[in-house]
């Protein structure tokens, strides 16, 4: 997914004609920041944020040794970049972990910004990690929160404590006792939300966090609602001892307004975001990541971080093998269909690499649909035609395209884009410049 595509492409769009020019007069400079402002103002940017960013990035890029440099457009995209991540945050705000477990998370927001889903997200990120989370139900108004809660801990195997309709108050202190009792280092308390803030929601919350002394308050946030994300923030930080923001639906049409605001606004970090609807979509916050990636530049990091979730060293060591040894069939096709699903689709790999984001990538360029088309084509196969697909002759094509739902182009089309990557293959392997290296 492309994060703040809008942004990214008005930045780049006044970062083009930068470099038309060659060297760049301080007259120049200043009329690029009027257009940079103008659109982080379009992107739902606070106002003060968005001027002071401006004054920021002027104030660096008007400096001698940037008008008389070789290259002054590539500085300017310098400076505009570590701006991007001063005003993000700079660095990745990690969970803070109580001195005597359990470690109590208190999460609170609006009623639709995400929170029942974002907690389901965080017990299955905690239970990588190793931790043994629980899901705390106190929203006893939202007809079927603690419902949807429990569906969310069941499907991630975590237990939920609920108490039913009870005192939410009372029901967070139990909680805790209760994950001490039996051994949960994490308890992960979802609050109720209301469609706009009023006193006795906060007076709900702040007595909540008087009874369980929160480790961590972490506040949700819509990021698809801008500049109302960041107002949000700064009521119930005014309220709560809030220590952290969890941006939600990073994947939707989202300007960019809240991710670049909120930091500055509260004082409070962005740990997390939402970039998807399924449960391991959920991401650790970085600033310089979310800089690079807004600018075009790619997110290496997280792709290779993604790429070890989706494949473990021994996959990697036995896929290795098979390319060295020629054995390469439509079993190990499979295998990368499926990896690349877990990395997030063939968009969401995309997104990630340099340059990509800079792009006019059409829907039609990239059909995931036609990707999940194939493994189902190859699924309709005998273990025998997929280890030697040589032997398909016109009726066996047939079976497999009525088996898949598919046609006799699209088994065609398979096998030919099979046998281009066995050949690319080849060639790596004779050129010995494998994708895998483990010594």
């Amino acid at each position: 997914m492309a994060f703040f595509s809008s942004l990214g492409e008005k930045l780049n769009h006044v970062f083009s004609k930068m470099t038309k020019r060659g060297r760049l007069t301080e007259l120049e400079i200043k009329q690029a920041m009027r257009e940079i402002r103008i659109a982080l103002l379009e992107a739902d940017v606070n106002l003060k944020v968005a001027k002071q960013f401006i004054e920021d990035v002027s104030e660096k890029a008007v400096g001698q040794e940037i008008l008389k440099s070789l290259n002054p457009t590539q500085q300017v995209i310098k400076i505009v970049n570590e701006e991007l991540i001063a005003l993000m945050g700079s660095t990745n705000s990690k969970l803070e972990v109580a001195s005597n477990p359990p470690t109590v998370i208190m999460m609170c927001g609006l009623q639709g910004a995400g929170k029942t889903t974002f907690c389901g997200k965080l017990a299955q990120l905690l239970k990588k990690q190793g931790k043994k989370p629980m899901l705390v139900a106190c929203d006893v108004y939202r007809p079927a929160a603690i419902k949807q809660l429990t569906v969310v801990g069941s499907a991630i195997q975590v237990e939920v404590y609920q108490e039913g309709e009870g005192d939410p108050v009372k029901i967070a202190q139990n909680s805790v006792a209760y994950a001490k009792r039996y051994g949960y280092d994490t308890v992960i308390i979802e609050t109720a939300g209301r469609l706009e803030i009023d006193d006795k929601l906060m007076a709900e919350l702040e007595n909540i966090e008087k009874a369980v002394s929160p480790t961590e308050i972490l506040l949700t946030v819509d990021a698809m609602t801008g500049q109302v994300a960041t107002q949000v923030a700064e009521e119930f930080n005014r309220r709560l001892s809030v220590t952290g923001v969890v941006l939600t639906k990073l994947d939707g049409d989202t300007r960019g307004g809240a991710c670049l605001s909120i930091k500055k606004v509260t004082g409070k970090p962005i740990k997390f975001c939402g970039v998807g609807e399924k449960v391991g979509d959920v991401e650790p916050f970085y600033p310089d990541r979310m800089a690079n990636r807004i600018l075009g530049m790619g997110d290496v990091l997280s792709l290779i971080e993604k790429a070890q979730e989706a494949v473990t060293e021994e996959q990697a060591k036995k896929m290795e093998k098979r390319i060295r040894e020629n054995t390469f069939d439509l079993n190990d096709y499979i295998d990368q269909i499926e990896m690349l699903k877990k990395m997030g689709g063939a968009k969401g790999v995309l997104s990630m690499l340099p340059g990509i984001g800079k792009m006019k990538i059409n829907e039609d360029d990239i059909d995931e649909r036609a990707i999940y088309k194939n493994k189902a084509i190859i699924q309709s196969m005998t273990m025998e035609e997929r280890k030697n697909p040589s032997i398909l002759n016109y009726s066996r094509k047939m079976r497999i395209a009525n088996g898949s739902g598919t046609s006799l182009q699209e088994i065609n089309k398979l096998l030919k884009g099979f046998e281009q990557s066995k050949a690319l293959m080849r060639q790596m392997r004779n050129g010995k410049k494998l994708p895998f290296n483990f010594k």
